[in-house]
């Protein structure tokens, strides 16, 4: 019981104590690039190939499109699969996220869709706004209670990937969900990514005075596969958030949860300086293995933690002032990088 009042607690956090604690990075109108496309004409050169990350960032990939699911330890994930075009690409998207749906072939092992077998995505509707309002069929209502706030992350996350939605109304059957009907998480106000996903909070941080971040480090399934995983903790507040992620993606993560961290401990952050359209991070050459190279995905861990908390679209890494870095897997990162268009490409090993 005291778990699951916890998680209630968390969602109302969620959605309520985190609009009024130091999260107006996470919801200024901020968008995640996770499913857009990088401009063209930009200064990236970098095809990136890390564990978890192998698209090609020079590219527009159509096909490819971001779903979040549950893997085997519980987390709710990203993956990005090859989906049909469809008119409605968001609707597809969802319509991917049913148990038991046409997703299934394409999920590596341990992982699982968390909308309900036979759920059918009525309608998907879009506001100016930037408020979506998705229609689910009853069958909806027949998630197992220890993943409701899993599913409504699940469902926010994957909707607000879009430019064109910040925020997502539930209705079933054409009604308006005012709170989910088993583990009673409200929803009389519309969900949004403040909302976190895979939420934590430090042990010396309280609700009322927290600040989150929301950081990637990596997980891999009993084939050796391995993506990244977003967790939101919450941080004693601080105006200073690109500074927080970095510090606490050195910090890594819960011990207990199983992730892997992606930076060293002994990492030293030198600096971070915001730009006109991009974010630098300065480390110290501690950054770097014996071969004098950085690790692939502790760079991208970087780019996707930053470019999630900030409005910034690229990041600069340097070393020691310098900007002439490459990775464990051979890439230049010299010149500013976007986020990549998508992240944990499935692989089924």
């Amino acid at each position: 019981m005291k778990h699951q009042h916890w998680i209630r607690s968390a969602a109302l956090a969620g959605v309520i104590v985190l609009l009024t604690t130091g999260c107006s990075i996470l919801g200024s109108g901020k968008k995640s690039d996770i499913d857009a496309p990088p401009g063209a004409g930009t200064d990236v050169d970098v095809k990136t190939t890390s564990a978890a990350v192998t698209v090609d960032m020079s590219e527009d990939i159509t096909s490819q499109m971001t779903v979040y699911v549950k893997d085997a330890k519980g987390f709710v994930t990203p993956l990005s699969l090859a989906l049909p075009k469809t008119v409605s690409v968001a609707k597809t998207t969802l319509e991917y996220m049913v148990d038991g749906g046409p997703e299934t072939s394409q999920l590596p092992s341990g992982f699982q869709a968390l909308l309900p077998k036979g759920t059918k995505v009525i309608s998907l509707n879009v506001k100016s706004d930037k408020s979506a309002t998705v229609d689910f069929s009853k069958e909806f209502l027949n998630y197992d209670v220890k993943d409701e706030r899993k599913l409504l992350e699940a469902i926010t996350w994957n909707l607000t990937n879009f430019p064109t939605i910040d925020k997502v109304q539930l209705r079933v059957d054409g009604k308006d969900l005012k709170e989910m009907p088993k583990g009673r998480t409200p929803l009389d106000v519309p969900l949004a990514r403040t909302m976190g996903i895979n939420l934590e909070k430090a042990e010396d941080t309280e609700f009322g005075q927290a600040t989150p971040v929301t950081l990637y480090f990596l997980n891999q399934n009993d084939q050796n596969y391995k993506y990244y995983v977003p967790v939101t903790r919450l941080i004693k507040r601080t105006d200073d958030v690109a500074k927080a992620v970095v510090e606490q993606l050195i910090k890594g993560p819960d011990q207990k949860k199983g992730l892997a961290a992606v930076l060293n401990a002994t990492t030293e952050l030198k600096s971070i300086k915001p730009g006109e359209g991009l974010i630098t991070v300065d480390f110290s050459n501690k950054l770097l293995g014996t071969d004098q190279k950085a690790s692939a995905d502790a760079l991208q861990s970087v780019i996707l933690s930053l470019t999630e908390n900030t409005t910034f679209k690229q990041v600069q890494i340097k070393v020691d002032g310098a900007v002439k870095i490459t990775s464990t897997d051979n890439q230049n990162y010299s010149k500013p990088v976007l986020r990549p268009a998508h992240i944990n490409p499935a692989i089924k090993l």
